[in-house]
C-alpha cells in the first residue's frame, strides 16, 4: 500500500472536517439571536408597531396607510419661520441644534391619538422578546443617506453607543443607561438589551434620532462644525450662519416620504430658525411680521400683549396646542438633598411651606396658573387620598426609612387666598426649622453653631428671577438669607454637573405614560444632572423599579403612585404650575388638521402646512 497516498488522504479528510467545523460555527455566529437562543426562549414576533403597556392593543392594523388625524393630501409648499434662542455655533447632532430631529430618521413614530401606540418608521418591523429585556429592529431596505448610502444596523449600533458615552452634560448619557448592549443580528437586524422592560423606553427609543457611522466614525462628534454631515431624514440642513439661523430645505425624494407614519407630514418646503437673544425681542419680531409662530408661557404677555390691530383684523391669532402626551408640574423648585441643611427632611419641609404658590399665581399670573399635586398631574399616575393595598404591599418593606404620613395621611399642599402675606405656613416653616436646630438670633436663622442659614439659586434665565424673587422675600421673613445666582450657560450645567448648588428652579414634564425618565430623574444610580435633587432612598429606587419591571397595566400604575407618595412626603421638590395645553400666537397663513378629541401628541409643525390664499390676506404695512 502506498503509504503517502493514505496519509494524504488523512490529511485532506482531516483539513475537510476542520473546514466545515469552521464554518458551521462562522455560520451560527451569523445567524439571528433568535436562532441561538431557540431554546430557551420563544421565537421572536415581529409586528408593524409595539406598545410601551404589556397586553395593548394597536389602534392601527398592519395595513394601515397613515394617521386618522393627518391631512395625507396636505400641499407641501411655502416657508416657516421659527424662533430659537439656541446659540447656532454647531451643526454637530450631539449639540442638537434646532431642528435636528426632522433632518434624522427615527426607529419608531409615536401615533398622536391614542395613549402608547408605536409604529415603525425606520424600523419595518420590530419584535419584544418574551422576558421584555430585548428589543429587535428589522431596518427597511430602502432606507438611505442623503448621500446615497443604506442605513444599517451599523448606523444603529454606533448610533446608541457613540450617545452612552456622551461627554455633553445634557446630553443623552443618563437617558440611554438603561441599555446594556446592542448587537447586530444581520446588516438590518439590531437588537437592544435592557436590564428591565424595553417597553417602557419607546418614548426615547421614537426620539433617538440615528447618525451615520460612515461620516463620525474618525471623527470627534463634540467638536463644533458648520458643514453639515450626512442626513437622512425628510429635510436637509443647507444654510448655516452661526449665532444668526439654521434653514432646512425639504427632501422631495426621501426614501421614507410614503412610509404610513408621514403621509401628510413634512409640508413646508423650508423651516428656518432665526435665533433671538430675550422673549422680549422675540415678541416685538412676531408682531412685526419676522417669523411665524410663538409659544408664550408668560400668563402676562398672553393676556395683555397681543391686542394689537392684527388680532382684530383677524391676522394674528391666539390657540392652544394639546399637551396630553406630557403631565405633571411644568416647573419644580430643586434643593440639593446631599447638601447641608437641606439634608435634612425638617429643613426641607419647612422651604417647602415658606412658598405661596397662590399669592403667586394671582399676583403674577393673572390667576392662569394650577397647581401640580403630584409629579404625574392631570394623568392616571398621580397618588390620590391614602394609598391602596397593592400601594401599601409595595412601601411595607421600607416603612421603617419613610415619613409616617406616607401611610397616614393624603399628601396635601399648604392653600391660601393668596391675598396677603401667608403667615400661618411661614409659622410653620419657622415652628420646623427650630426643630431641626435652627433659631433666628438678631434677625438671621442660624444654626446651633451660629452659623447662618445661607442658600442660593443657581440660574441662566432672566425669566426666573419671576418665580424666584418673591420666593427669597418670603425666605428672608423666616432670616434665611437667600438670592440669585445668574451664570451664563455653560458655567450653569458644569455646576449642575458637579452637584455644585443649594437650589434651583428647572423644568419638570414627565411622559404620558411616565418611561425613561423615572431612572435618570429619581434613581440613586443617577449621577448626572437630570437627578438635579441628588435623591439617594431605596424606597425611591424601589418603587421606580417596580415601575420599570412593571408587566400589566395596574402594577404600573401602582408603582407610580407609590412613587409619587414618597417623593411628595420627602420633600425633594416642590411641584409649581400643572401643565397644560401649550398657547401659541401664530400668523393666520397655515392650514392645520382637525384634530379628535383625546389627542396626545400636537401636530406643530409637522401636520400643518402653508396656505396661499390665508398668506395673501396678510400685510405687515
Amino acid at each position: 500500500m502506498n503509504m503517502s497516498r493514505v496519509l494524504s488522504t488523512k490529511t485532506v479528510l482531516a483539513i475537510f472536517i476542520r473546514s466545515m467545523f469552521l464554518l458551521s460555527m462562522f455560520v451560527l455566529s451569523i445567524l439571528p439571536l433568535e436562532h441561538a437562543v431557540a431554546d430557551t426562549e420563544p421565537p421572536l414576533e415581529f409586528h408593524h408597531g409595539v406598545s410601551q403597556i404589556a397586553n395593548y392593543e394597536l389602534k392601527y392594523p398592519a395595513d394601515f396607510t397613515h394617521f386618522d388625524y393627518l391631512n395625507k393630501d396636505a400641499p407641501k409648499d411655502g416657508t416657516l419661520v421659527l424662533p430659537s434662542f439656541d446659540p447656532f455655533y454647531t451643526v454637530s447632532p450631539m449639540y442638537k441644534a434646532p431642528g435636528f430631529y426632522r433632518a434624522y430618521d427615527h426607529l419608531i413614530e409615536r401615533a398622536g391619538d391614542e395613549p402608547s401606540g408605536y409604529y415603525g418608521s425606520l424600523a419595518e418591523s420590530i419584535a419584544i422578546s418574551a422576558d421584555r429585556r430585548r428589543i429587535v429592529f428589522r431596518l427597511h431596505p430602502e432606507a438611505r443617506w442623503h448621500d446615497g448610502r443604506p442605513i444599517t444596523a451599523t448606523d444603529v449600533k454606533f448610533t446608541v453607543e457613540t450617545f452612552q458615552a456622551d461627554v455633553m452634560t445634557f446630553g443623552w448619557a443618563g437617558a440611554l443607561a438603561w441599555v446594556t448592549g446592542v448587537n447586530i443580528l444581520d446588516p438590518r437586524t439590531i437588537e437592544m438589551r435592557s436590564d428591565s422592560d424595553v417597553a417602557k423606553q419607546l418614548f426615547l427609543i421614537s426620539r433617538m434620532p440615528i447618525v451615520p457611522e460612515h461620516y463620525w466614525v474618525n471623527r470627534d462628534v463634540t467638536e463644533p462644525i458648520v458643514t453639515p454631515p450626512p442626513e437622512s431624514g425628510p429635510y436637509r440642513l443647507t444654510g448655516v450662519s452661526p449665532g444668526r439661523y439654521f434653514s432646512y430645505e425639504r427632501v422631495p425624494d426621501y426614501w421614507g416620504r410614503d412610509l404610513p407614519v408621514n403621509r401628510g407630514k413634512f409640508n413646508f418646503n423650508t423651516i428656518r430658525y432665526e435665533r433671538y437673544l430675550d422673549a422680549t425681542v422675540a415678541r416685538e419680531a412676531l408682531r412685526a411680521g419676522l417669523f411665524d409662530v410663538w409659544t408664550e408661557t408668560d400668563s402676562r404677555h398672553w393676556l395683555s400683549s397681543y391686542n394689537v390691530p392684527a388680532r382684530d383684523q383677524g391676522w394674528l391669532l391666539q390657540g392652544t396646542l394639546v399637551s396630553g402626551d406630557l403631565s405633571g408640574p411644568r416647573y419644580i423648585i430643586v434643593l440639593n438633598s446631599q447638601r447641608p441643611p437641606f439634608d435634612d427632611p425638617l429643613v426641607r419641609e419647612a422651604l417647602f411651606h415658606a412658598l405661596d404658590f397662590e399669592w403667586q399665581n394671582r399676583a403674577l399670573h393673572g390667576s392662569e396658573l394650577t397647581r401640580a399635586h403630584s409629579f404625574f398631574a392631570n394623568s392616571m399616575f398621580a397618588s390620590s387620598g391614602l394609598p391602596g393595598e397593592a400601594e401599601k404591599a409595595l412601601l411595607e418593606p421600607y416603612r421603617a426609612a419613610l415619613p409616617d404620613e406616607v401611610f397616614s395621611q393624603p399628601f396635601t399642599f399648604p392653600s391660601t387666598d393668596g391675598a396677603d402675606v401667608n403667615r400661618g405656613d411661614l409659622k410653620k416653616a419657622q415652628s420646623l426649622l427650630a426643630k431641626a436646630g435652627f433659631q433666628v438670633v438678631d434677625g438671621t436663622m442660624v444654626n446651633a453653631e451660629g452659623e447662618p442659614f445661607v442658600m442660593e439659586f443657581l440660574s441662566f434665565l432672566p425669566t426666573d428671577k419671576r418665580t424666584l424673587l418673591p420666593y427669597i422675600s418670603s425666605l428672608s421673613m423666616l432670616g434665611i438669607r437667600a438670592d440669585i445666582r445668574m451664570m451664563e450657560r455653560s458655567s450653569y450645567y458644569n455646576r449642575r454637573h458637579d452637584a455644585d448648588y443649594d437650589a434651583l428652579l428647572v423644568g419638570s414634564a414627565m411622559q404620558v405614560p411616565p418611561s425613561w425618565e423615572l431612572k435618570p430623574f429619581f434613581h440613586s444610580s443617577s449621577r448626572l444632572y437630570l437627578n438635579a435633587s441628588r435623591i439617594n432612598n431605596p424606597a425611591v429606587d424601589a418603587m421606580v423599579e417596580a415601575a420599570l419591571g412593571a408587566t400589566h397595566l395596574d402594577s404600573f400604575v401602582t408603582a407610580l403612585s407609590a412613587l409619587d407618595r414618597v417623593l411628595l412626603w420627602n420633600y425633594y421638590q416642590f411641584p409649581l404650575d400643572a401643565l397644560g395645553d401649550t398657547r401659541i400666537v401664530y400668523w393666520d397663513k397655515f392650514g392645520r388638521p382637525d384634530l379628535p378629541e383625546g389627542m396626545f401628541v400636537p401636530q406643530f409643525p409637522d401636520g400643518w402646512w402653508f396656505d396661499e390664499e390665508k398668506a395673501a390676506r396678510i400685510s405687515f404695512r
